[in-house]
């Protein structure tokens, strides 16, 4: 799916005539959308689909009394930062940043434009003062409780209980990823497993890591959730099955397209529920108002194809835990 085809496909304002914009614009509301993903990913495409499925719910038409404008970074850090000057230089009402990348940028330029973000530890990383009372311009829907971030090296134990050494794939500048990294050394020690970082700021070094790693014997994989990631995802994926590691990922997506297991929140569902809040500040009240929500939703995803694959027998009772088995 090409850019002009999302655009589309989303309702967004890049597909009306100019003549039909001119003539709305005094009675539309302006939602600007900064994403952190790309806009030819399919992944990225679906999580703004729920979004304003999501708006559409609470009663906001795209081409009738709302109009969406998106910005796509592609993981891109200069990319990112002149989209959202160029989203705010548009005077939205409100901001939806799709993935925490982007929201470091858009505080930088605003602390007055409304922005509701879908983000991974938005305390830690500095978005707001506290999930409770956000006290800024800013609030939304975190992606993680860190702690449950060594429940990844249980389930790989479970899946493939030879392995006894565990490359995590991280970005050792995002804070989200220093935290999740310390929640499965916490766990490593009880169940006799080695830890190994590997960088997944981009793909040289995340091809040269896990080549690296693969030649010992008894590996696995953990892809901690960072926008790198993310981005690199189909690359993490080619690697972990062409040196036959069994990998355990945050989310369903990944396993969807071979990999093995993934347990985490339901990213359609922060979508779908972030919609709400844009709604809400519409409507009038103030994102410092609004306490970010935690994800209310988690899926265990497994591949028994990839599973096969490894040479992995996938015991029942984790089979029976599963909210999806991919066949």
């Amino acid at each position: 799916m090409n850019r002009r085809d999302l655009i589309t496909l989303l309702g967004g304002s890049a597909a009306w005539p100019l003549a039909a914009r001119a003539q709305q614009s005094g009675r539309m509301r302006l939602i600007g959308v900064l994403a952190q993903g790309a806009a030819n990913d399919p992944e990225t495409a679906a999580h703004l689909t729920a979004f304003v499925q999501g708006l559409q719910e609470l009663g906001w038409g795209v081409g009738r009394n709302a109009r969406i404008e998106y910005r796509w970074a592609g993981g891109d850090v200069t990319l990112i930062r002149q989209s959202a000057a160029e989203l705010l230089a548009l005077a939205p009402d409100v901001i939806l940043a799709a993935g925490g990348f982007g929201m470091q940028p858009l505080l930088d330029l605003t602390s007055t434009v409304p922005i509701v973000f879908v983000a991974l530890d938005p305390v830690a990383a500095g978005f707001v003062d506290s999930l409770a009372r956000p006290g800024g311009n800013a609030t939304g829907f975190s992606q993680f409780d860190l702690a449950m971030s060594g429940k990844w090296l249980e389930l790989l134990k479970e899946v493939a209980p030879n392995v006894k050494r565990v490359a995590v794939l991280r970005d050792p500048t995002n804070i989200a990823g220093i935290g999740q990294f310390s929640s499965i050394q916490a766990v490593a020690p009880p169940l006799g497993v080695e830890l190994f970082p590997v960088d997944v700021r981009n793909p040289a070094a995340i091809e040269r890591g896990v080549g690296a790693f693969a030649r010992a014997p008894n590996g696995g994989l953990i892809v901690t959730q960072t926008p790198s990631s993310d981005v690199h995802r189909a690359l993490i994926i080619t690697l972990a099955t062409r040196h036959q590691l069994p990998a355990v990922y945050a989310y369903r997506y990944y396993v969807v397209v071979g990999g093995l297991i993934s347990y985490g929140p339901d990213r359609l569902d922060s979508y779908r529920r972030a919609a709400g809040y844009v709604d809400r500040i519409l409507k009038g009240e103030k994102p410092a108002d609004l306490p970010v929500q935690a994800p209310t939703k988690y899926q265990l995803v497994i591949n028994l194809k990839t599973a096969k694959a490894l040479g992995l027998e996938v015991p029942p009772t984790l089979l029976a835990r599963a909210d999806e088995v991919i066949e």
